[in-house]
């Protein structure tokens, strides 16, 4: 059968809401009315999640796909890992918490057949604390200004892709990515939506103060050189400007003679130019990390198991001889 819609839903420590999203979503897909599947990747959850994911793949078997994960790889692995096994050639990409409603994968889909080839969304009230929304608007400005990679809304994982951009994302093999803006990279005709935006069903957020900043940064560093761009240009200006202030200093000992002064002053600009240097050697760890990574070479997620209708039905014809064999000796 071919598959019109592919959705894939990361999953981690979700247990709680689980119930609840199986809920609204199988009746949402049901009323689109296409073939379609669903890839749920448990990445690694330490609770009763993955019980719950083989559950609901033995009630709806025909739609339902599980991928459990040998450890916890991140929210964009676990979509990589979805994104190798999807059928569908419409890929729609949605949060486990229920804060985007499955209601509004009906949209998206309308989206991709005027042609568009990666629908973005929007957040409508979004539903999250002032601080985290201010944060985030700064975040999207500095990052847009740095990679020209326009995302209103970035945290919003709630997404559609063509077929042709998934198998670009694909191929890529990159051990660090994310995945939005790689696809806005590969896209000819992107788009953005608003969506409704609605509290957790159950649980908290994964991502802490810190991680987000790592997630941006990731982003500005996987993207752009312009950070290392700036810092040599800065290096540049500090190093001529070091330069004069010296050559000044010489010739006002020679007219004015040795002073002590002046010295907190110095202090103050060697403290200056030092903070500026260890920041640009954070700075060149940050890519040499990257390259580090990537020329190891090794897996980005590892497959615990792959419950899906076909993989059950191959194990039942294995097993069916050796229960013949069983039956003829009797």
């Amino acid at each position: 059968m071919n598959i019109d819609l592919s959705v894939v839903i990361p999953v981690y420590n979700e247990e709680q809401g689980l119930a609840a999203l199986f809920a609204r979503l199988y009746p949402a897909l049901d009323r689109l009315s296409v073939a379609y599947e669903i890839i749920f990747v448990n990445d690694g959850s330490r609770a009763r999640s993955a019980a719950k994911l083989r559950e609901q793949f033995r009630q709806r078997p025909d739609v339902t796909r599980v991928i459990l994960l040998n450890g916890n790889f991140g929210q964009h692995m676990a979509i990589m890992a979805g994104f190798e096994r999807v059928r569908g050639r419409r890929i729609v990409t949605l949060d486990a918490d229920l804060q985007n409603p499955p209601e509004e994968i009906g949209n998206l889909i309308a989206k991709l057949d005027e042609g568009y080839d990666y629908v973005g969304s929007i957040r409508r009230m979004r539903q999250d604390s002032a601080f985290r929304r201010h944060a985030s608007t700064a975040m999207n400005l500095v990052r847009e200004r740095i990679t020209h990679i326009r995302m209103t809304d970035q945290g919003c994982m709630l997404r559609a892709y063509s077929r042709e951009i998934v198998d670009a994302i694909n191929g890529c093999r990159e051990v660090s990515t994310y995945i939005p803006a790689l696809a806005y990279t590969f896209s000819q005709r992107p788009v953005e939506i608003e969506v409704e935006h609605e509290e957790r069903a159950a649980g908290e957020s994964k991502y802490s103060l810190y991680q987000l900043i790592r997630l941006n940064f990731d982003l500005v560093t996987a993207f752009s050189l312009v950070p290392l761009q700036l810092f040599s240009l800065a290096g540049m200006v500090i190093s001529l400007l070091s330069i004069v202030f010296v050559g000044y200093l010489a010739v006002r000992r020679l007219i004015v003679g040795p002073e002590a002064e002046g010295v907190f002053t110095l202090f103050g600009i060697v403290f200056f130019l030092l903070g500026i240097a260890l920041f640009g050697i954070g700075l060149l760890g940050e890519y040499v990390g990257r390259i580090s990574q990537q020329v190891r070479q090794r897996p980005r997620y590892l497959i615990q198991a792959v419950l899906e209708q076909g993989a059950a039905d191959a194990a039942l014809l294995r097993a069916a001889p050796a229960a013949e064999r069983e039956s003829g000796a009797a």
